[in-house]
């Protein structure tokens, strides 16, 4: 399969495609859940089989597709991603996220309860108070698997804009299903069976990609396409 892009620090990378594309598949490559069998993938210039499991890990912080979330409190579970955090760097991630002002509601804040895989709390939540324990690590590459599907839009845009103003030297690459998620990245990567199909920003994509055209034609309208 020839796929290949270069994700730059302080940008936005987002891979889009329908469902069996590869986008999963492609980004759990770059914390090596498993090793590429053919070609390379390269951190700052280093192929990532080089480097020791700790360090690759310790350079990304990646929200999976399904959030999970342990029993404990919501700070227990925010710092399992820097247990060092302080109460105020977890406020922050929890802002940057969008969770602050629903944990803000909560009788007892910070220590308020989580049940064993977040029953008590709704997907969207969950999500939130996930991608704030992937950004309470600072780590330079930020993956996000299709992290932003429970959320609805107004709330997906604000995330968007923090993250962007937050990770101004961060590498992120985004999964998105909903084209909505991705319009402001600053490269789209377009799968199709396993392959890229496209490389650019929506406007040039739009121009010159089928795929994505039909991807976008499926859920925007022309109003929010432009």
């Amino acid at each position: 399969t020839d796929i290949s892009f270069t994700a730059e620090p302080g940008q936005t990378t987002a891979i889009i495609g329908g469902t069996g594309s590869g986008k999963t598949t492609l980004v759990n490559l770059i914390p090596r859940l498993y090793d590429v069998t053919e070609g390379e993938i390269l951190i700052d210039g280093i192929d990532i089989r080089q480097l020791r499991q700790t360090d690759v890990w310790e350079s990304l912080a990646l929200v999976p597709q399904k959030a999970f979330l342990f029993s404990g409190t919501i700070a227990t579970n925010v710092r399992f991603g820097d247990e060092a955090a302080t109460d105020d760097q977890v406020w922050h991630a929890l802002t940057v996220a969008q969770a602050q002002p629903f944990v803000a509601d909560l009788p007892d804040g910070l220590a308020s309860p989580i049940d064993q895989g977040g029953a008590n709390v709704s997907g969207g939540q969950r999500q939130r108070l996930a991608i704030a324990r992937a950004l309470v690590r600072q780590a330079p590459i930020l993956i996000l698997d299709d992290s932003f599907s429970a959320l609805d839009y107004a709330t997906d845009a604000r995330l968007r804009a923090a993250l962007t103003e937050e990770n101004s030297d961060t590498t992120v690459v985004l999964v998105a299903q909903r084209v909505s998620t991705i319009l402001t990245a600053d490269k789209i990567v377009v799968l199709e069976d396993g392959q890229i199909v496209g490389v650019g920003t929506h406007g040039q994509l739009l121009e010159s990609c089928e795929t994505y055209r039909e991807i976008v034609d499926s859920q925007l309208s022309v109003e929010e396409a432009v």
